[in-house]
């Protein structure tokens, strides 16, 4: 017998801080049990589209880029926030890959919603395959952006997530799917 679990109820809430990048909300809540709680903190962020890309000659494509948060440069898969006024995480993973990247794919399909920290972000992860995904442009990143582009063999994906080249929690979760869905 499962046992009930039912949603807490906002009673208030105030956007306490805001700014381009970053929105921190506070809320005012209820539990079922009937405790209140006046000051519990919700990022409220932007959704994630990020993308799995493979080429015909089987490489995946990577990015490796310096993350300021834990001051460290990191491999990860492309992909970037979907805009606001942008209503298509697609079109972000689209975007995203031809920006910081160059390619593109005609193949992309959708693998998975995913919440990254529901506790207290309000932001959605979107999920992408691309296959034959194909270089057609140079990178055309932002004035605070400095990628390099990696292409490396499919076979050699797991490897590097077992061995701990790649570390980021979003990444890693693509990759896997990704392998998964892409083995025979």
């Amino acid at each position: 017998m499962s046992k009930e679990i039912k949603p807490w109820t906002t009673l208030s809430s105030e956007l306490v801080f805001h700014h381009r990048w970053y929105k921190l909300r506070r809320d005012h809540v209820q539990l079922p049990t009937g405790q209140v709680l006046d000051d519990y903190f919700v990022s409220v962020r932007a959704n994630v589209a990020l993308i799995f890309a493979l080429t015909a000659d089987e490489h995946v494509i990577l990015v490796r880029q310096y993350k300021h948060g834990i001051g460290e440069i990191l491999i990860e898969v492309p992909g970037g926030v979907v805009d606001e006024g942008e209503t298509s995480p697609l079109a972000a993973a689209k975007r995203e890959l031809l920006e910081e990247t160059g390619y593109v794919s005609d193949e992309i399909e959708p693998l998975l919603e995913v919440s990254d920290n529901p506790t207290k972000d309000t932001n959605r992860i979107y999920f992408f395959l691309a296959r034959n995904a194909r270089l057609v442009a140079a990178q055309h990143l932002d004035e605070t952006e400095n990628i390099e582009v990696l292409r490396v063999p499919l076979a050699g994906v797991e490897a590097m997530i077992l061995g701990g080249e790649i570390r980021v929690s979003g990444s890693i979760a693509l990759c896997l799917l990704a392998l998964r869905k892409l083995a025979p």
